[in-house]
């Protein structure tokens, strides 16, 4: 076991440095309280009408998801696996939205038979789908399945470090398209289009970007609902609030983010006063509250420039790359075993991984760094291990833990070999016959006989 240093890092009073020790390195450490906060402080300066939901694709932890449901969240997901984890999470099934554009017939149907929310829908065949599934599923409602369709806007993304929307894209339908819908959505009988549905971009910063896009996304739901003559009951304006990863990056100014959009809303609302309003976030409501937690084990010098080489990398966080940059930049990375001492020297931290590219933090100014320190990726609680190759040198998934009012839990073991050995099945080749002599040479004789 190693020592903990006096000052060192603690996370609702309790030492990292005991964390470390008790689940194991490398490890993702959250703080319950961290997204409480961030959860509450929205809520409370969004207009009241304005739902939360939560992006499970940003870190689908049960518990995660728990917590944020205990707070109000709804959930928003994209595969069976996240639609079972919000569940049984407690997420009741009216309060799900299923995403993504290529959804298997096993998701629709479980999606059908549990009657969440809406089904949003990202193409006119899919619509149709959805439609012949439910008339032949047995659902335990009468009432005709709930389905959204997913614009692709005319518009274009302001501010957005990854558009989803404004150009060619396989999510949603153009909005052209979706105007002349008309004829195929009159031909439903088991399927009620309720709204619509706009996603135009993700890691946001600007407040007056997510404003022009929630503006944007409210006139063309009600544009296109005035066009094909459509009640609606709902418009999911997406989110992509942002978390400031890299030097010259400024946190989103969240009291202006807030006026924005209420101040969209309450124009929408003058001619749409009972429409519901949902915005799904993920990586806002999260991204705070994680450290990525790895050892030092070795520390050495390589002309003239010193790494860190550590128990984790790359493999559990592949946001460390640069989140789609073409010029690596950092995430805040600190000393957790010594987080009050100057730095010393530029280290570069890397994983354990047989790759150059396991480089998790790139000259990153750090107190003297000793074999056993701790050393922590911040704003690493969205898309973190569920978003790495963490199978690549089956090194396997790491620990996850959650602290909540004081109390460390487990959230998620490490994996372990017969974890990653369990699915795979032992194929034993058959011993090759024996070879045939060549032609002209002689075969040995075999032992006498007694």
């Amino acid at each position: 076991m190693t020592e903990p240093a006096i000052d060192c890092h603690t996370v609702q009073g309790v030492p990292v440095a005991e964390l470390a020790d008790r689940y194991g390195t490398p490890l993702y450490l959250y703080d319950g309280e961290v997204i409480r906060e961030t959860y509450q402080q929205l809520r409370g300066l969004l207009d009241a009408s304005v739902e939360i939901y939560y992006s499970l694709k940003a870190n689908p932890n049960i518990s995660i998801c728990s917590l944020l449901h205990s707070l109000g969240a709804g959930a928003e997901v994209s595969s069976l696996a996240e639609l079972v984890t919000a569940r049984r999470a407690g997420v009741p099934a009216g309060d799900v939205i299923f995403l993504g554009p290529g959804k298997s017939t096993a998701e629709l149907a479980a999606c059908i038979e549990q009657g969440i929310g809406a089904i949003v829908c990202e193409s006119l065949d899919e619509v149709v789908t959805v439609d012949a599934m439910a008339g032949t599923l047995r659902r335990a409602t009468s009432e005709p399945v709930r389905v959204v369709l997913r614009v692709n806007p005319a518009f274009v993304t302001k501010g957005s470090r990854l558009a989803m929307g404004g150009k060619p894209r396989q999510f949603g339908i153009d909005q052209e398209l979706v105007a002349d819908a008309g004829p195929t959505l009159r031909a439903l009988r088991q399927v009620r289009v309720i709204g619509l549905h706009a996603y135009m971009g993700t890691r946001i910063l600007d407040a007056a970007d997510i404003a022009h896009n929630t503006h944007s996304v409210l006139t063309a739901a009600a544009d296109l609902a005035a066009a094909l003559d459509l009640r609606l009951d709902l418009v999911d304006v997406g989110g992509g609030f942002g978390v400031p990863y890299f030097d010259n990056e400024s946190s989103l100014d969240i009291a202006a983010v807030a006026d924005g959009v209420n101040s969209a809303v309450a124009r929408f609302r003058g001619t749409h006063p009972d429409t519901r309003i949902i915005t799904e976030l993920g990586r806002y409501l999260v991204g705070w509250a994680g450290t990525y937690v790895v050892r030092a084990r070795y520390v050495k010098a390589s002309r003239g420039e010193w790494f860190v080489v550590a128990d984790g990398g790359t493999n559990h966080h592949m946001a460390a790359v640069g989140i789609g940059s073409f010029v690596k930049r950092n995430f805040p990375i600190r000393s957790l075993s010594r987080p009050a001492e100057p730095a010393a020297r530029d280290y570069t931290v890397t994983g354990p991984l047989c790759t150059p590219n396991d480089v998790i933090g790139k000259k990153v100014p750090l107190p003297e760094v000793r074999p056993g320190d701790l050393i922590g990726v911040e704003r690493s609680g969205a898309y973190g291990p569920s978003a790495s190759p963490v199978l690549f040198l089956s090194h396997g998934h790491p620990a996850e833990v959650l602290v909540l009012d004081g109390e460390a839990h487990l959230v998620r073991r490490a994996d372990t070999v017969e974890d990653l050995l369990r699915p795979q099945h032992l194929v034993v080749p058959a011993a090759p016959a024996p070879a045939a002599p060549a032609p002209g040479v002689p075969v040995p004789a075999g032992p006498a006989a007694p």
